[in-house]
């Protein structure tokens, strides 16, 4: 396990991905209450916050985690073509 760290076969960040989102889950609703309790017609904003903010926070993260899938499945792909020029 160590090995594959050190040769960087296995990624730590898409752990780290799910992190993140979490973070920016914490941040856009407390942000959002932040703005909704500050009065008037900012509970509206401070909602959008909310609602924006998870969902923007949510698609970055998927983005970020497709670049790995995309280049776990480059991998795989490269070894069967290995395979296959092997036989």
């Amino acid at each position: 396990m160590f090995e594959k760290l050190i040769n960087f076969e296995k990624m730590i960040t898409p752990s780290i991905i799910k992190i993140i989102f979490w973070i920016g889950v914490a941040a856009s609703v407390l942000g959002g209450l932040v703005v909704m309790f500050s009065g008037g017609p900012m509970v509206f904003a401070g909602l959008i916050i909310i609602v924006f903010g998870t969902l923007s926070t949510r698609v970055y993260c998927e983005i970020l985690i497709l670049f790995f899938k995309i280049n776990d499945n480059l991998g795989e792909i490269k070894e069967k073509l290995c395979d296959k020029d092997k036989e």
